[in-house]
């Protein structure tokens, strides 16, 4: 028999109002000029919104160690992707181009 792990209506209430606080914060920070910081507080920001979703409701605070790796795993390859595109990006002026 399996336990359910069954979350209270004020904790739903609580990351509902967190969740939405930070759309506001979000749409806040788009109509200011913060330079390169702008990308940088609009991923913090989604990286918060996604945890708590993750987290609260999709139950994986309560999740099987399998299923904590399969997202850990996920998440790494997600970083292996960013790291070779970025990898890309930065090191498209190190070779001249034939012709320019």
């Amino acid at each position: 028999m399996q336990h359910e792990h069954i979350d209270s209506v004020k904790t739903y209430a609580l990351v509902l109002i967190v969740l939405l606080s930070l759309t506001v914060l979000t749409t806040w920070v788009s109509f200011i000029d913060l330079g390169n910081f702008s990308v940088v507080a609009a991923l913090v920001i989604a990286v918060t919104k996604m945890l708590l979703v993750s987290l609260f409701f999709m139950h994986l605070r309560y999740s099987t160690l399998l299923t904590r790796l399969v997202i850990l795993g996920g998440l790494m390859w997600l970083a292996i992707l960013l790291l070779l595109t970025l990898t890309d990006f930065f090191t498209r002026g190190w070779m001249g181009v034939p012709g320019r």
